[in-house]
């Protein structure tokens, strides 16, 4: 999970407004692996839908061939009903949009175990969907960003398994702030597999969550 500390150590790199690529330093213990740039053949069981508040729906293609265990886990959780009317806690202008934690404070994740780091070489580019996570590589569980701005010091740190494909204007949407005044949320997260059709117009509903198991 990328809790409040996870960009304290890009503070410098915010001021700067630096966008630069570079090869940032290798994560101890955890390798990127090589992935083709150019995605495979898109399919409705690889296809996330997340419908927003902001106005409509955010369709993000999945890439199991770089990281088949965030894409699990996300499908895993999309169909458990987690991600419905969860907020987007954490949104910096021109950086990226976070969300995912049923707490809505960045502290927490859902009650399945944290994931291993899956590393690989997947840019960090606009609409990139990665997974969050704390200072520990091995700590990703439910919470994850999308990318408003290209950031390539990220590549090789967090575990990059989608990017939009369609409806970014609603991600650009998102209610800015750390945390935001008036937060996004997600009205509906769904696999496209599952045909599951864009909400109609009306109040949001917040699903409970269950609280995460003890660590």
């Amino acid at each position: 999970m990328i809790f409040n500390t996870m960009f304290a150590s890009m503070g410098c790199l915010l001021a700067a407004g630096s966008l630069a690529a570079q090869t940032p330093p290798a994560v101890p213990g955890v390798a990127p692996t090589a992935i083709p740039i150019v995605p495979p053949p898109a399919e409705p069981e690889n296809i996330l839908h997340l419908d927003l508040s902001t106005g409509g729906r955010v369709s993000i293609q999945l890439r199991p061939d770089a990281a088949p265990g965030h894409v699990e886990r996300m499908k895993v959780l999309v169909r458990r009903g987690f991600y419905d009317g969860l907020i987007f806690h954490r949104v910096i202008e021109g950086f990226m949009a976070q969300g995912g934690d049923p707490k809505g404070d960045g502290s927490s994740g859902s009650d399945l175990p944290d994931l291993p780091a899956e590393f690989n070489s997947l840019p960090h580019v606009r609409g990139t969907l990665s997974a969050a996570r704390s200072t520990e590589p091995n700590s990703a569980n439910s919470q994850f960003f999308i990318m408003l701005a290209p950031r390539f010091s990220l590549d090789g740190k967090y575990s990059v398994y989608g990017r939009v494909v369609s409806g970014m204007n609603y991600v650009d949407a998102i209610e800015k702030g750390e945390p935001p005044a008036s937060p996004s949320r997600i009205v509906k997260a769904s696999i496209g597999a599952d045909n599951v059709a864009v909400p109609a117009a009306g109040p949001i509903m917040v699903q409970p969550q269950a609280a995460p198991a003890p660590q």
